[in-house]
């Protein structure tokens, strides 16, 4: 595997954003009169988006009245909230470290809005490291468009079958492989439990942000 570069999805797979989403929905529940939410049942939408979280918190169908003002309330609390809680996931600090001391370039291609990729990269130091970050306002298509990745090669200077995309949802995978990336899908981000990332044709399953760093390690010593 002969790579230059190392692409991630944000939510799920280089953050553990879910915190502040959670936060979020309680905060939501709070204000109109609720008890908490079961945290995991939030957990496990978060890559359906801001929709089915709140789907999720208030057992509400999207068609059902009301819905799209909850929708557009949890849009602007989430806004105020978007990096309060979120951290990179344990183990992905030295890997890292660890791409930045190979001298390879990493990024960022989220289909989370700009608005909040950036303060929470920012917020976390991470804005001055990453090579690049791709977000659905740059693009035509999102994920599982492979416009993302193409724009993220193109601005770091590198080959897409030069690139590693890291991802933690179908979406990723499809969108790596359409862009001629080598993928490599993890388990531990927010995965439905009816999903199953060794389904998705990655050319890497990893469990642990670790296990990604033994695999490149390998690729870069050529064993």
């Amino acid at each position: 595997m002969a790579l230059r570069a190392i692409l991630f999805d944000m939510d799920g797979t280089l953050l553990d954003t879910a915190p502040d989403f959670v936060a979020v929905c309680q905060a939501m529940r709070a204000a109109h009169g609720l008890t908490p939410a079961d945290e995991q049942r939030i957990r496990d939408v978060v890559s359906g988006g801001a929709r089915a979280m709140v789907e999720a918190s208030f057992d509400l169908a999207p068609e059902a009245e009301g819905f799209e003002a909850l929708r557009l309330e949890f849009l602007e609390r989430y806004q105020e909230h978007c990096a309060v809680l979120s951290r990179p996931f344990a183990g992905m600090p030295e890997l890292l470290a660890d791409i930045e001391a190979s001298r390879l370039l990493w990024g960022v291609a989220t289909n989370k809005p700009v608005r909040y990729a950036e303060p929470i990269m920012q917020q976390l130091g991470l804005a001055e490291r990453s090579a690049v970050l791709v977000c659905p306002e740059h693009v035509e298509r999102s994920k599982p468009a492979p416009d993302m990745l193409l724009l993220a090669c193109e601005k770091m200077g590198v080959a897409p079958a030069d690139t590693l995309f890291v991802g933690d949802d179908q979406r990723d995978i499809e969108a790596g492989q359409a862009a001629g990336c080598k993928t490599a899908a993890v388990t531990y981000g927010y995965i439905h439990p009816e999903d199953n990332p060794r389904h998705w044709g990655a050319d890497l399953v990893v469990g642990h942000p670790l296990e990604l760093r033994a695999a490149l390690e390998r690729a870069l010593c050529g064993c």
